[in-house]
């Protein structure tokens, strides 16, 4: 390919000039110099031409009928620690992608040898030219040669093939979206934290055996704590000690709840000497007997535990039977709760529920809390804190970014091109030029917004030999842009190639671009200017692009715009 040769060219013509020059410095040059130079010339030219990429490209067949699929392959030859990216997406106009084939890799030595194949199709008839198509290989950027290909009708035999009216238009059931799906999102996490502090924290729990006792009356608990000492066969294993704890503590437990607070703590003669107050104060109607039974059987409890006492079976089990009458006659020697008594009891059970509705409403809060904490982090550290800040809160630049974008074309020629919203017609005052025939313009946002997008068409009225001065309409619009408020531009200019292999103009920078509609309110930002001059000389296509480069959002919006933009030709 040419691209090559030239290169190639160049790198023997440098070699062969060096081995002149470093032959003419040695005195008394021997026959075989020319020789050598010869030899050398021609090996440092065959090693740097396999030094390069080598980039090709072909189609199976120059002519197809309508529909019908091209195959078009790119070939390149490249080192093993190149990396090489084949053109993606609608790069192919007026052509139509329809698949894009893996690629073929095989090795050969210190060289991978890549082939991409892609299926290609038209459905106009006509002649039609395949672009070059951009290859980057390691650093380097390639282009191949742009190819020609024919459509041909089908031809359909009238009198055999029947003919039929157009059917009428029908209408159609719009398609249903799917907001269900991003409901189902929101609401499945939803659901199950709140299943999660349901169980946990709301769900009224089974009880387990001891606090079902806890919950009886300390009366009801005191007799079944001696039914669960008859069933633990203390008596039978003749283990005294360990009866005889449970029994006085059975009745020591139920003064202490009953009659004597300290009744659990109190020795025996502090207990015996209280509940004597108590009935010398009428506060209990217990007798001297009762008092004595009771004062007996703890007496001889204490002799069982700490002096090793042992008496007789029959007599541990009329103590039993002793404790379990006392407990009924406690019960009746104590007085009637009065109704303010009842009254405190009735709120002291009431400030407890309430108590314990107030712990669950504050866990429950609690555990939203970390779990809307949990949530956040988890996806900010995946997407990035600001970006989820920004779903939630919401953001307006973000919502543009991820929402549908539009593709369409403007002026004449098109200009292709891919935006968040359509950009909207603006009037544009004619110039004052006998060159100038008309202006159109198509705008989105302000100078001052997040970001500014502008595409415009002027068509000249040109003389023989005249042409369009693509420097002085990059000078025009950089001259708008400070007559709008910027300042401090930053100008580079570099060659712009768009995806169908249009050549224009790119002049971009940074400068600082009024905010907020104030004069005095700045901030910087990025432009990017992209010139075109029609094929026959007499258009000259003009896109403009300002965005706030703070902006992540912005930036990306602007990337994406100025991938898509792509040329399109008039067809006749």
């Amino acid at each position: 390919m040419n691209v090559w040769s030239g290169t190639v060219e160049t790198y023997c013509t440098m070699k062969r000039n060096n081995l002149n020059s470093n032959s003419s410095k040695h005195q008394g040059s021997r026959p075989y110099s020319n020789t050598l130079k010869g030899v050398l010339s021609f090996v440092f030219c065959f090693a740097s031409f396999f030094a390069f990429a080598q980039v090709t490209s072909s189609i199976d067949t120059t002519k197809i009928k309508i529909g019908e699929q091209i195959t078009y392959k790119i070939q390149v030859e490249a080192d093993t620690t190149d990396i090489v990216v084949f053109p993606e997406g609608q790069t192919f106009m007026p052509l139509e992608m329809i698949e894009s084939y893996k690629v073929d890799t095989t090795k050969n030595k210190a060289k991978f040898k890549l082939i991409k194949t892609y299926g290609l199709t038209q459905f106009d008839s006509g002649s039609y030219s395949i672009p070059k198509q951009k290859i980057v290989v390691g650093n380097q950027t390639f282009y191949t040669d742009s190819l020609s290909v024919e459509v041909h009708t089908v031809a359909v035999d009238t009198t055999k093939q029947k003919l039929y009216d157009i059917k009428p238009m029908i209408a159609v059931e719009k398609a249903s979206s799917n907001w269900w799906k991003y409901v189902l999102y929101i609401l499945l996490p939803l659901l199950i934290a709140a299943f999660v502090l349901y169980w946990f924290i709301w769900r009224k729990k089974p009880l387990t055996e001891e606090e079902e006792i806890a919950l009886l009356p300390p009366y009801h608990r005191a007799k079944l704590a001696l039914q669960k000492l008859d069933e633990r066969d203390y008596l039978q294993k003749s283990e005294l000690k360990d009866y005889y704890s449970e029994l006085t503590f059975i009745i020591r437990k139920y003064l202490d709840e009953k009659v004597y607070d300290r009744a659990l703590e109190s020795t025996t003669d502090e207990l015996i000497d209280r509940l004597n107050l108590l009935r010398d104060a009428n506060k209990i109607e217990l007798s001297k007997e009762d008092i004595s039974n009771i004062e007996t059987i703890l007496k001889r409890a204490d002799l069982v535990k700490f002096a090793k006492s042992a008496p007789d079976i029959e007599l541990a089990k009329l103590d039993r039977n002793t404790i379990d009458v006392e407990i009924d006659q406690v019960r009746e020697a104590l007085p009637e709760p009065s109704e303010e008594e009842k009254l405190l009891d009735r709120q002291y059970k009431e400030e407890q529920e309430r108590k314990k509705k107030k712990e669950k409403i504050l866990l429950t809060v609690c555990a939203s809390i970390l779990i809307l904490i949990a949530t956040y982090v988890g996806f900010g550290l995946k997407y990035g804190f600001g970006y989820v800040t920004d779903t939630i809160v919401g953001n307006e630049t973000k919502e543009l970014l991820e929402g549908d974008w539009v593709r369409s074309d403007y002026g004449i020629p098109p200009i292709m091109i891919s935006t968040p919203e359509v950009l909207e017609r603006t009037e544009v005052q004619a110039i004052d030029s006998t060159q100038t025939v008309n202006r159109t313009a198509f705008s989105y946002g302000t100078i001052d917004s997040d970001f500014n997008i502008a595409v415009g068409t002027t068509r000249y009225q040109l003389k023989e030999g005249e042409d369009i001065d693509v420097k002085a309409a990059i000078e025009e619009t950089i001259k708008l842009l400070e007559n709008n408020g910027a300042r401090n531009l930053l100008v580079k200019e570099e060659q712009f190639i768009t995806p169908n292999a249009a050549e224009g103009f790119k002049v971009y920078g940074t400068g600082e671009f009024p905010a907020n509609n104030a004069k005095d309110d700045y901030r910087t930002g990025e432009y990017v200017i992209l010139v075109f001059v029609s094929t026959d000389k007499s258009v000259l296509q003009k896109i403009a692009l300002i965005w706030n480069n703070e902006n992540d959002y912005a930036n990306q919006i602007m990337d994406r715009v100025i991938a898509s933009v792509e040329l399109k030709k008039i067809e006749e």
